[in-house]
């Protein structure tokens, strides 16, 4: 490495870690605003005479259209840019939000089909949002950071629910539940106006030294992404379906698409099911479970940075890219399965406990959209993040259906816990079996 890009990393390097703060920002906004239905659903479906098998549709209903929506938003990222469709994401997903909060005033008899609906039209809107981010990493990080840069954003999910799960409980508890919506969906309209200031490629960042863009790029950043203000022209509809059956015929790609599915289903019981298990099977009140929530998501944001910024050190010392990527995510994931003994407890304190350590471990265990980084071909990084984050979302669909029905037959939340941590098990086993060798395909 030459003298003026070591320079770089160590006197003028920093214009990248403004852009991985912003988009940590977006993010914490992007997970809050899919959590308000958690938080308010205790109280929603109480008010409304929902069931828990209605809700557990009315969660996963946000789940069905994200995961239609990747394919079309990775190939929306990559013909336009990041920016322009990350703009048009935040602002519709907002509105989206903002309308939830309207549907205590329809007909009782529509109300559920209102909801699912206007849940179904943010997942749409939300869809490009991760594959916008996957794609920035890529493009303004080397690779001996980018393992940390995507903990970052993808830690925000946790943050989130420390910095709003106590307020929307609070304003629930204060306001009514339908303002959980009114206050998150504009504070997330803001945001898109503050994304247009912010966002930019690295050849058209306006503050971005010549050294910090050579050693970015020397150390592997795709700095021609977004480089004329779009993603390039326009792929046919039989190059992309070409695209997709390469990434499929993929080993590696299946074994990271597979784990990304059962981590994900983590993720989704924690954003939907965990705040409605506080109130319903530990006796807490939404006030107490929206500060309790905020624990185990302390947890899991402190793993989620510690395990990119373990993954990256491996990386500088020596450690291949495989077993950087994959030692966090086995050992993140193994830590996670330990939430089925709260089956065997009931002390609150050693509840929280345990769950803040299974969220502990699923932090640190989260670096998919590190590994999609390295390996998502340059040409289609939008397209591949999308059919990522398609299979990892189809734990969004299945996960708030299967715990409800779990819940509907059981009356308990015990087969639900086991369901979750089996499928940190299988990631496990993924990443150890399937995945192999974790390179950049060509």
């Amino acid at each position: 490495m030459s003298s003026d890009v070591m320079a770089a990393e160590t006197t003028s390097g920093r214009v990248r870690f403004t852009i991985v703060a912003m988009l940590f920002c977006i993010t914490v906004v992007n997970y809050a605003d899919r959590a308000t239905i958690s938080i308010a659903g205790p109280l929603l479906s109480r008010d409304l005479g929902i069931s828990a098998i209605e809700m557990g549709f009315i969660f996963s209903a946000f789940g069905w259209s994200y995961v239609i929506g990747q394919v079309p938003g990775g190939r929306l990222l990559d013909r336009f840019g990041s920016k322009t469709v990350y703009f048009w994401s935040i602002l519709l997903w907002s509105i989206f939000t903002i309308l939830q909060g309207g549907v205590m005033f329809t007909n009782a008899a529509v109300t559920i089909y209102v909801l699912f609906g206007l849940r179904f039209l943010l997942g749409f809107a939300e869809a490009p949002s991760l594959p916008a981010n996957s794609r920035i990493v890529a493009a303004w990080f080397p690779d001996s950071e980018r393992g940390t840069a995507a903990a970052i954003f993808n830690s925000a999910q946790y943050f989130a629910t420390v910095l709003f799960a106590p307020l929307m409980g609070w304003i629930a508890h204060e306001f009514g539940w339908h303002y959980i919506f009114y206050i998150m969906g504009s504070i997330g309209v803001g945001v898109a106006f503050i994304v247009l200031k912010t966002v930019y490629a690295p050849r058209l960042h306006p503050r971005l030294s010549k050294l910090e863009l050579d050693y970015i790029k020397s150390g592997g950043a795709l700095v021609e992404m977004d480089a004329t203000g779009t993603g390039g022209r326009t792929r046919t509809r039989a190059e992309t379906w070409s695209s997709i059956r390469s990434l499929l015929r993929s080993r590696m790609m299946i074994g990271i698409f597979l784990g990304q599915y059962c981590i994900s289903t983590l993720t989704y019981f924690f954003l939907t099911w965990f705040p409605v298990y506080l109130v319903q099977q530990r006796g807490m009140s939404i006030l107490q479970a929206g500060l309790v929530a905020s624990i185990p998501a302390i947890c899991g944001f402190t793993g989620g940075v510690l395990g990119g910024i373990f993954s990256d050190t491996l990386l500088r010392r020596g450690f291949t890219l495989t077993a950087a990527r994959k030692t966090p995510i086995v050992l993140g994931m193994l830590l996670s399965s330990s939430m089925v003994l709260c089956n065997y407890v009931d002390a609150q304190w050693l509840i929280v406990t345990i769950m803040a350590l299974a969220f502990f471990g699923k932090g640190i265990g989260a670096l998919g959209w590190a590994v999609m980084s390295d390996t998502a071909p340059p040409q289609t990084a939008g397209l591949s993040a999308g059919l990522f984050n398609m299979f990892g979302n189809i734990a969004s669909i299945s996960t708030p259906i299967a715990i409800g029905y779990i819940i509907a037959f059981t009356g308990s939340f015990n087969g639900a816990l086991v369901f979750v941590g089996a499928n940190a098990l299988v990631a496990v086993l993924s990443y150890l079996v399937i995945v192999g060798k974790i390179e950049r395909l060509s």
